[in-house]
């Protein structure tokens, strides 16, 4: 089965829906602090249940899944046709937003990762030598600023989808209508030689 611009647009628009949905989830989920307890002269910090880490991993996957996908779809030969690099990127409108889109994948991944990674750390690293440690967590909002620069980034590949699909339109319009001409003027080139014969003939 042919793969379309349509499922193209589905596909990167429900990851990148996902990738929003899990890095919001994460930022609810996250506790604010942990709990300190004074043991042997080191301070053990305690978090509640905290699934924020997971979230922010199949958040980034996600993520991951969309760019990749919208990525492609720019450059995918739909119909098993496509076309040159210069006639896809023929407007300024088309570079900006496959730029943005590409920039704004990148810092909502750095932000997730970055987020997750700080997560994991504080909960794998909680035994602290300063007992008057306040057992911090994630910075507040990276997972949730992750999650909306992902959703944004989504879009702007759709944008660019959408530019893409001009693009070809207008690639092929041109294309067939140049066809079209050579054909007319090779029919031309059959009737002249067809009169020239007659016009022979008749001397």
């Amino acid at each position: 089965m042919a793969v379309t611009m349509r499922d193209m647009g589905i596909s990167v628009g429900v990851f990148g829906w996902i990738a929003f949905v899990l890095g919001v989830l994460a930022e609810r989920k996250k506790p604010d602090a942990g709990t300190a307890s004074i043991s042997n002269g080191v301070a053990v910090c305690k978090y509640p249940s905290d699934p924020s880490v997971f979230l922010g991993f199949l958040s980034i996957a996600a993520l991951t899944a969309s760019a990749s996908l919208g990525f492609a779809s720019v450059f995918y030969p739909y119909k098993g046709k496509s076309i040159p690099r210069r006639a896809l990127f023929n407007t300024t409108s088309m570079i900006v937003y496959f730029i943005v889109a590409l920039l704004v994948s990148f810092f909502a991944e750095g932000m997730l990762l970055w987020a997750s990674i700080t997560e994991l750390l504080h909960l794998t690293r909680n035994v602290h030598q300063n007992i008057l440690t306040k057992c911090p967590t994630a910075k507040t909002g990276l997972f949730g600023g992750g999650a909306t620069l992902a959703l944004d980034a989504a879009l702007f590949w759709l944008l660019c989808l959408m530019f893409t699909s001009n693009a070809r339109g207008d690639y092929y319009y041109y294309e067939e209508e140049e066809e079209a001409e050579g054909k007319k003027g090779e029919y031309g080139q059959v009737l002249l030689t067809v009169a020239d014969q007659e016009a022979n003939e008749k001397r």
